[in-house]
């Protein structure tokens, strides 16, 4: 029975993987080829999708089968650490999935796919009440969905433990506030420098061409070592990246005609991102095995090639030939170094996607603060934009000008993803210490980067984090690619060392 059940097991984890593909593939869609009048059809065939999944992941045949494979585990770990680990992931996915009820399930994912167009078109108007209503919806959905989960008197932490396994506010308050207490004065000695020293910046008035921009970007992104025979580009209005299938890993960007650096950085971070799912090991497709561990580790991968490799004078010096060819009017007397200094302009400002290394993550703790709000201080849906207007001003000196410079610029609250953006400082702390590693096993990483072949870094990254997939929980494979258990300190010294030099502080 033993054999058996493991085959039956598998194949009843594939199938439901297959449904979870679908409809991730359907989603991927509906945010850059779908016709506007295609969203009640196609929300209807996720809502069905969604309890497909549901149906299968607590279908009792598979809790036969994970509850046997249970009842031996410690023999299988040492035979099969494969399927161990399928064992111990699916154990906490059926877990959870069994505890929600399936019209629930189905009600949310119908109303998430609603969501995202009346979000598309409040952020376009930018208009924060075309959008509340069906936001209040999605928060009541969730707070349904957390008591189901942990009980009447759940909190936050809920949310939180789903983007990054056993992280808590206990874990991120102190985070945050050890954060604060360095980048903040670290912020105002740039400002203050930056009068006396100020940044270079691109020709007022310049014009990027949208098919230049995305020719030079596809450049970029193929010398990281991104293969478009398994993937492909395309526009939407939030950039995000999306593993389908094995061979099939796509990514989005978006574009400014007058500045050709926010589609530059959102290529290399949803790049990192796509490189990720490119490296996971596909012999395990379509199990756990096979799937990236959390999204903290996701952002690591994200933020390490947008900025420990994408915004560094070593980087223009490869690239800059290639942005010349594609923008031939770009002045010929900046070099890679001003370059370099252009795309670490360090200026408090209104959108996260393009905020600098040094504020980054204080855009993160402003939605934390605010989802904590959500969730534990019943904040009303249409208080929203006050709050974080009034957190904005306390925190970054700038009065927001409208709801699509403010709480309407992230696509992640119409997908439900809340508790998902702490793991983007996550990323950034895991990015620093591997970095660090890198560095030790590989030599200066400029010299690397320089070089303009980029293969080792790839291979390091797909050795040390991408091939384990789900085999390790987030804190031991930090620790185990790098030899420390994560830590603040590496990103802590990496930003104040890099714009110590940039700004001669």
């Amino acid at each position: 029975m033993g054999d058996d059940c493991a085959t039956e097991f598998i194949e009843r984890v594939k199938v439901w993987q297959r449904i979870n593909s679908i409809a991730g593939h359907l989603g991927w869609d509906q945010e850059t080829l779908m016709p506007p009048k295609g969203a009640k059809s196609r929300g209807e065939t996720l809502a069905w999708l969604a309890s497909e999944s549901h149906r299968h992941i607590t279908d009792p045949a598979l809790e036969r089968c994970l509850s046997e494979l249970e009842s031996r585990l410690d023999s299988i770990s040492k035979k099969n650490p494969d399927l161990a680990c399928n064992v111990r992931r699916m154990r906490r996915s059926v877990d959870q999935a069994s505890k929600l009820p399936a019209d629930l399930v189905t009600e949310l994912t119908r109303t998430q796919s609603e969501a995202m167009q009346i979000w598309q078109q409040a952020r376009a108007e930018s208009d924060f009440s075309l959008f509340a209503p069906v936001l209040g919806k999605i928060i009541g959905l969730t707070k349904q969905k957390m008591k189901y989960l942990g009980g009447e008197n759940a909190t936050y932490d809920i949310l939180l433990d789903e983007y990054e396994i056993g992280m808590t506010m206990a874990d991120y308050d102190p985070l945050f506030a050890g954060l604060r207490q360095r980048l903040v004065p670290l912020l105002e000695k740039i400002v203050n420098a930056s009068k006396d020293n100020p940044s270079p910046s691109l020709p007022e008035g310049m014009k990027f061409a949208i098919s230049a921009q995305e020719s030079f970007c596809t450049n970029v992104s193929k010398l990281t070592g991104f293969d478009f025979e398994a993937g492909r580009m395309d526009p939407s209005t939030h950039p995000f990246s999306a593993g389908l299938w094995a061979g099939d890993t796509r990514f989005t960007t978006r574009y400014d005609l007058h500045d050709p650096f926010s589609c530059l950085y959102a290529v290399l971070h949803e790049t990192g991102h796509a490189l990720y799912e490119q490296g996971l090991p596909e012999i395990h497709t379509l199990t756990p095995r096979a799937n990236a561990i959390s999204l903290g580790v996701h952002e690591s991968q994200s933020r390490l090639w947008e900025n420990q490799i994408g915004r560094t004078a070593s980087f223009w010096s490869v690239v800059l030939d290639d942005f010349r060819n594609h923008f031939p009017d770009l002045p010929l007397e900046l070099t890679p170094a001003d370059m370099n200094r252009i795309a670490n302009h360090v200026e408090p400002s209104f959108i996260r996607v393009e905020a600098d290394e040094v504020t980054y993550n204080l855009h993160v703790m402003l939605r934390y603060e605010v989802e904590k709000q959500i969730f534990d201080n019943d904040l009303p849906v249409e208080e929203i934009p006050r709050v974080w207007n009034k957190l904005f001003a306390q925190w970054f000196g700038l009065e927001v000008p409208d709801d699509a410079h403010g709480c309407l610029q992230d696509v992640h609250w119409s997908m439900a993803a809340f508790g998902y953006f702490p793991t983007y400082t996550l990323g950034n702390l895991y990015a620093a210490q591997l970095l660090n590693k890198m560095s030790d096993d590989l030599g200066s990483i400029d010299t690397l980067v320089s070089s303009g072949d980029w293969s080792a870094i790839l291979d390091w990254l797909r050795n040390e984090i991408h091939q384990h997939g789900m085999m390790y929980d987030p804190s031991e494979l930090i620790e185990r690619a790098t030899g420390k258990l994560p830590s603040p300190e590496a990103f802590l010294n990496y930003i104040e060392t890099k714009y110590s030099q940039i700004y001669d502080l």
